[in-house]
């Protein structure tokens, strides 16, 4: 079930081990997505593999990769609940062509959160971050979801055409984290996807948390009005 509430996002301590069999507390569906070429494929298989491929295969329409870990909660001060919970990851690979946007963008509601890639090699690719931040908010299950943006191939300095300052800058404009990464290297792979996992966890704490609406007029409907000033809408 998606979550119909769009909120703020404390910071919180988050632990992530690897598991290898057992049952899981949650099934969550994280999305990569941005233009052809920007590391995507390798990115995921660094995450759940732990290593490199260098040869480059285009993604046809979709695919996907899974992994099992633990994620521990904690209170918005840092200090650790003692509540872990078991769960499955399965990180969705989109094409980047333009010939597959129509069934990429199909998938977007399905996902609770996105890692929205560029080449930091490819002024292009950064610059069409744009053009998939309104992909997403046309899209997906809320118009304000949860999102890391992602500078691959940071390994590649001496051919980088896209400038930290750039990044942080497009990230701070759409409120979402930045990470500069490397699928070779692996620098920063792992701590850009748990980074979104807290978002996404959080998110579903606070709706779980959430007080129930109350009733109108007596007979147990709830209330519908606009959203207060600043407020935006979800719709799952």
């Amino acid at each position: 079930m998606y979550l119909n509430m769009c909120v703020c996002v404390l910071s919180r301590f988050l632990a992530v081990i690897t598991m290898t069999d057992g049952d899981y507390d949650y099934l969550i569906k994280l999305l990569a997505l941005g233009d052809s070429g920007v590391g995507k494929t390798t990115f995921l298989y660094r995450y759940t593999d732990s290593k490199f491929n260098p040869k480059f295969i285009t993604t046809v329409g979709i695919d996907f990769r899974e992994k099992r870990v633990v994620y521990t909660a904690s209170n918005p001060n840092g200090t650790t609940t003692g509540k872990t919970f078991k769960v499955h990851l399965q990180l969705w690979d989109t094409a980047g062509q333009e010939r597959f946007r129509s069934l990429t963008t199909a998938f977007f509601r399905d996902a609770m959160g996105f890692l929205l890639m560029f080449d930091l090699t490819s002024q292009q690719s950064f610059l069409n971050v744009r053009n998939w931040m309104s992909q997403l908010q046309a899209n997906a299950y809320c118009e304000n979801p949860d999102i890391v943006l992602v500078g691959n191939k940071a390994d590649l300095a001496d051919q980088r055409e896209v400038q930290e300052k750039q990044a942080k800058e497009l990230a701070d404009k759409y409120g979402i984290p930045y990470f500069e990464t490397s699928a070779a290297t692996g620098a920063e792979v792992d701590k850009a996807v748990i980074t979104l996992l807290d978002l996404v966890m959080k998110r579903m704490e606070q709706c779980v948390d959430k007080p129930p609406a109350e009733p109108a007029n007596g007979n147990g409907a709830a209330k519908l009005g606009s959203a207060p000033p600043g407020e935006k809408k979800c719709a799952c």
